[in-house]
């Protein structure tokens, strides 16, 4: 059986709103338009994990339209809304994902931590007001089985991904190295020359990084390292 998002207790019409979204413009679009429609909604103006989350802790919990991406905060890190959703629950609040990002895997793991569905940021505002009554209300905004779908290529992402972090552990530091300078574009011997080693120790650690990702060529290789590396 699919899993559903946690039970949560029916909230009444007058439940809070917290708009968490680093597009200004965007969000106080969204906030105005719902206040039009007799919802009390709020704009989250915090940057940042703990101002965010030390902002919501001054109103009454009830739900979060919240943004994946959400810049950056005042010492340049990147905060990603993946990682408020089990904070904003564990304070009370219901989550709903609004959130722009095509990256479904990402999605499923904001699903898997709670929040109670997701919502494209390019839906028409029916669709955006529909879901939000109906989370206000204490419903379903999205079907089990299309949560699950989410949630579950998630997990296939990220057992990917632990596979993948596997392999590369298994490489020496040198062997990194060498294999970070073929994915910056350079050949074998302009590796040598940039480590001032010969042609033939760089033919050797390349056969050793292949071997050891278990990949028939470079360019596997490469796509590997990429994957594991993008940010």
């Amino acid at each position: 059986m699919p899993a559903g998002p946690p039970e949560q207790p029916p909230r009444g019409p007058g439940m809070p709103v917290l708009v968490v979204d680093d597009h200004e413009l965007v969000a106080t679009s969204i906030v105005m338009s719902l206040r039009v429609e007799g919802l009390a909604t709020q704009l989250c103006k915090a940057r940042g994990i703990a101002p965010i989350l030390a902002e919501a802790a001054s109103l009454e919990p009830g739900l979060v339209l919240l943004d994946l991406d959400l810049g950056r905060d005042h010492e340049g890190n990147r905060v990603d809304g993946v990682d408020l959703v089990g904070p904003f629950m564990a304070a009370g609040w219901q989550v709903l994902v609004l959130s722009g990002s095509a990256d479904h895997a990402r999605i499923g793991s904001a699903l898997d931590a709670g929040a109670l569905a997701w919502v494209p940021k390019h839906a028409p505002f029916p669709t955006l007001l529909a879901s939000v009554r109906e989370a206000v209300a204490g419903r379903p905004v999205m079907s089990p089985e299309r949560r699950q779908k989410f949630i579950d290529l998630y997990h296939q992402r990220d057992a990917e991904s632990r596979v993948l972090t596997e392999k590369l552990d298994r490489l020496t530091q040198r062997e990194r190295e060498v294999l970070a300078e073929l994915a910056r574009g350079r050949r074998a011997q302009a590796v040598a020359d940039h480590f001032v080693v010969s042609l033939a120790t760089v033919r050797t650690q390349i056969r050793a990084v292949l071997t050891k990702l278990e990949v028939g060529s470079q360019l596997e290789a490469v796509a590997l390292y990429r994957r594991a590396t993008r940010s």
